[in-house]
């Protein structure tokens, strides 16, 4: 599609509210050839595949990096988090070149090569000694091992920031190319998008299934050089299923950025901060009863078709100057968007503002996730991995666990709990997301609090026998307990995040889920760090988490920690889920207006406040 053809179509979507879709030269798309599940089983591929071959790699990372790198436990477990981190943080870079400047599958396919040089060079390095320090058993006292550094370190993080870097501008674009193929204005298609959700979440745990046991089991027996080569080889399978559909994709145009609206209302209300706001709402700009002006601004200002549905509301009161319309001799003044907003835009900066703290209660969340993904492994490697004679299971295999409960318990909560939860509750989803955020988050504590207690045990035994007697499969409960948590949270906040945004932010909304992962990885890294740094100072034998020997650590206290933590911000939750829930009712003048003839159900797709209220 050439810069022409993305600047007229960009004026056409901006002149009129209409679906806009391209085929890969730039030409209208055509109903019987393009779009469709056809076109969509392409962009399932790439997902499987991609999913593999990320999680095989990040899963079993802390391996690589503590028996090959030569990395200290606690360094090991912080390169894992600050990578995964990395991943989810990037989202944003790639949410916001495919809305500006590439469109969806351009990024995909820039970046896809991108993320398989990064498995190419990782493979490289893992399969020749002279990238990497000399064999060591770092476990061993009696060895001093030598830490990889200057030209081997940079190798190490080049080629596993190249793969974050992919990975990150893939992951926000997949399921937003696939929606892509599906047409709204088309009520057969509509009907298949929903199809298409539940059939892309089921990809992603499959993927993550094989990567988490077929994947890993290879890593364990053939060793990393082969391990990250078929990773390598899923990411180019990946990158084949994507281009060979080509000829068949719905292509959307890049639409300009969210960032540019969001601003402009910032702007406008800094700018008119010593206005007085109007008690008559209609006299604000782009209200729903000036239809000729809203129109225009709703379109040209603000890329979502459906923003001028918004209704006005009392919250963050501040950001309404920024529609207040400077009058001159009795006639309003003509100025610039970054002077003055509609109502709806003004309206898309509260919802975003206002879904902030739900977003930040999910962080600690995804800092148990990042203690199963890195101590939790390492805690099942000191125990007995041996199921038969013959065969040992990989430890990092165990990460599978989540994902084996999601395939079986995501099709049971749709087919029986929701019916049974909608007559209880009246409610169509069964219980609303903020509720089923919660119900997740205060599951979760119950996984650490799991995890502490089989990290004593064993402690115990290895001290009183000084063998490594129980079995791995006493650390299966802390993993089946956080995969039912994450069937509530993940989900509930995906759900959540898209009931609230109007078209246009959906793309934004979605890469914030990904941050919330981020922010949990990287705040992981920073409480052992200050753990370790803190506990150090009371005790002889160095910090909680100091030691390469987890016999001698005490990860048990560090998981008594989480659980704290993740109790806390429960209750911080519910304060701020009720907030939100009694901050969402529209204000009296634009409820008033509802009655007057007005469908109330157009004008609240994000305003459900009963569905979104915890009781």
């Amino acid at each position: 599609m050439d810069i022409q053809t993305r600047q007229n179509s960009k004026a056409d979507s901006n002149s009129a509210a209409v679906e806009v879709s391209v085929d890969w030269r730039g030409r209208t798309c055509k109903t019987n050839k393009h779009g469709g599940m056809r076109a969509a089983v392409f962009v399932l591929g790439i997902q499987a595949f991609e999913m593999m071959a990320i999680a095989a790699v990040g899963n079993n990372l802390i391996t690589y990096v503590f028996n090959e790198m030569h990395f200290s436990l606690s360094k090991s477990a912080n390169t894992v988090t600050n990578f995964v981190g990395t991943v989810f943080l990037l989202s944003l870079l790639g949410g916001f070149l495919s809305d500006s400047y590439l469109g969806s599958f351009w990024t995909m396919l820039i970046f896809g090569f991108v993320e398989l040089s990064g498995f190419i060079l990782l493979s490289v390095q893992a399969h020749l000694p002279q990238l990497r320090p000399p064999q060591c058993n770092m476990q061993s006292e009696a060895q001093l091992c030598i830490q990889a550094k200057g030209f081997k370190a940079s190798i190490f993080f080049l080629a596993l920031y190249l793969v974050a870097l992919g990975s990150g501008c893939l992951k926000p674009n997949i399921i937003a190319h696939g929606a892509d193929q599906f047409s709204k204005e088309d009520p057969k298609q509509s009907k298949k998008l929903s199809t298409y959700f539940n059939t892309a979440y089921f990809s992603f745990c499959v993927g993550e299934l094989i990567a988490l046991t077929v994947l890993v089991w290879v890593q364990t027996r053939s060793g990393m050089d082969v391990g990250f080569g078929v990773s390598a080889a899923a990411m180019a399978v990946g990158l084949i299923s994507l281009i060979s559909g080509t000829l068949f994709y719905r292509n959307k145009p890049p639409q300009g950025s969210i960032f540019t609206p969001i601003a402009q209302v910032f702007v406008a209300a800094i700018k008119k901060r010593k206005q007085v706001n109007p008690s008559n709402l209609e006299m604000l700009h782009g209200n729903r009863n000036d239809t000729a002006t809203h129109t225009v601004t709703a379109t040209s200002l603000d890329p979502s078709s459906n923003a001028g549905n918004l209704l006005h509301t009392q919250r963050f009161r501040f950001l309404d100057k920024a529609c207040i319309k400077i009058q001159d001799g009795g006639a309003p003044t003509k100025e610039s968007p970054w002077r003055l907003c509609t109502v709806a835009q003004v309206e898309q900066v509260k919802i975003i503002i206002s879904v902030i703290p739900i977003f930040a209660c999910t962080i600690i969340f995804n800092t148990i996730l990042a203690q199963l993904q890195t101590f939790s492994v390492q805690q099942a490697r000191s125990m007995n991995t041996q199921l038969t004679k013959a065969f040992q299971i990989p430890p990092a295999s165990l990460q599978s666990i989540p994902y084996i409960i999601l395939i079986f318990l995501v099709p049971l909560y749709e087919t029986a709990f929701v019916p049974l939860m909608r007559k209880a509750t009246g409610t169509s989803s069964g219980i609303s997301p903020l509720q089923r955020i919660g119900v997740g988050l205060f599951i979760a504590t119950f996984s650490m609090v799991a995890a502490a207690l089989v990290e004593k045990k064993r402690r115990e035994m290895v001290t009183a026998s000084n063998k490594e007697e129980i079995s791995i499969f006493w650390i299966a409960p802390q993993f089946i307990i956080f995969g039912l948590s994450e069937m509530f949270t993940a989900v509930g906040l995906i759900e959540f995040f898209y009931k609230q945004s109007m078209a246009g932010m959906q793309s934004f909304l979605t890469a914030m889920t990904y941050c919330s992962y981020s922010f949990g990885f990287f705040l992981s890294s920073l409480l052992v760090s200050l753990v370790n740094k803190i506990t150090s100072k009371y005790s002889t034998h160095g910090g909680w988490l100091s030691d390469n020997d987890l016999n001698k650590d005490r990860l048990d206290l560090f998981y008594w920690l989480l659980a704290i933590l993740s109790t806390i911000n429960f209750f911080n939750y519910l304060f701020w889920s009720r907030w939100y829930s009694s901050n969402q009712s529209p204000s009296p003048t634009s409820a008033s207006h509802d009655s007057h003839g007005v469908d109330h159900h157009l004008f609240t797709s994000s305003k459900h406040i009963g569905d979104d209220n915890i009781p």
